[in-house]
């Protein structure tokens, strides 16, 4: 879908590279993602719409016919019943375009990764 090869600065400028009918679906991710993680930052990383909070939290990309929603192997692990309707990798959930996105999914999987980078950290710092 998204020819040109440059990085955005920015999710503001990723999603604006979008027809209107994909960026109103990036929005609400991005808006489901902002009120399950809260204290999460925005970035871009590998070219994706990134959160972070101490570290990677989830990333997700619009393709030709799908979005991409990548929250590391633990997160679709955790939701593996859940996200057998859909298309994936080790990491990743593919969500058609031609499909109604389940946000409360994508809301309750952040919730886990937060508490999962959360609990990590708190471990590490011991």
């Amino acid at each position: 879908m998204k020819t040109d090869p440059t990085v955005p600065k920015d999710i503001d400028e990723y999603i604006a590279g979008f027809p209107k009918e994909v960026r109103e679906l990036l929005e609400k991710i991005r808006t489901t993602i902002r009120e399950a993680a809260p204290d999460a930052e925005e970035a871009i990383k590998y070219r994706m719409p990134t959160f972070t909070l101490k570290g990677n939290l989830v990333h997700f990309a619009a393709f030709k016919n799908h979005i991409g929603f990548y929250p590391a192997p633990r997160g679709i692990e955790a939701f593996k019943e859940e996200l057998s309707a859909y298309e994936g990798a080790k990491g990743s959930a593919r969500f058609p375009l031609d499909q109604p996105i389940p946000y409360g999914l994508i809301g309750r999987i952040v919730k886990f990764r937060v508490q999962e980078t959360l609990a990590a950290a708190e471990a590490k710092a011991r």
